[in-house]
């Protein structure tokens, strides 16, 4: 089994936000695999579903964005999913808008939800899918802009972004880490 996780902030206020791209990819997987959110574990909201004959789990831990680690954890032990079958899908302002990466590993680069993930799993090895979300916001202003909707001019390109990721996605699940990295990185 696969556990694809998109971290995000729980409640209607952060729908559409930049630092929600993860529960926004998590979403469009969803649509893509003809399932549903419902409650889970954690706190968390959970769909399960199959992708080519290999079993998927999709997790929105509801959590905070920062706490998302504790939902990780909870499920991936339920269902007994080792870290190097989970992919983590989250925001990250040290890529402009339109951009995705994959990594198998490494520090979390700042992101406080992916470092708490890291931390509760106790393992840097856990591969990762990045939605860039760009940074331009004054010195001080990452958490305002974080937080903001995209602009006009940036929903066309996140909305390719997002279908882009949701392939990526589709690929780690059939195909592995790799395979997905060579393609979309």
């Amino acid at each position: 089994m696969v556990l694809v996780a998109g971290l995000g902030n729980p409640g209607a206020d952060y729908i559409g936000t930049r630092h929600n791209s993860g529960f926004a990819l998590a979403d469009r997987v969803a649509e893509e695999l003809s399932v549903q959110f419902e409650e889970g574990p954690g706190p968390s909201r959970i769909a399960e579903g199959s992708f080519r004959g290999r079993k998927v789990l999709l997790v929105k831990p509801l959590t905070w964005m920062n706490r998302s680690g504790q939902a990780v954890r909870r499920i991936a032990g339920k269902f007994q999913i080792s870290a190097n079958s989970c992919l983590i899908c989250y925001d990250d302002v040290n890529l402009p808008p339109g951009q995705i990466r994959l990594r198998p590993g490494g520090s979390a680069g700042g992101h406080n939800g992916l470092e708490d993930v890291l931390r509760m799993m106790d393992t840097r090895e856990i591969p990762r899918l990045r939605i860039g979300i760009g940074n331009s916001f004054e010195r001080g202003g990452q958490s305002r802009y974080v937080l903001s909707p995209f602009d006009a001019g940036e929903e066309k390109v996140i909305a390719e972004t997002l279908d882009r990721a949701t392939e990526a996605v589709l690929t780690f699940i059939h195909e592995g880490l790799d395979a997905a990295m060579n393609r979309f990185n």
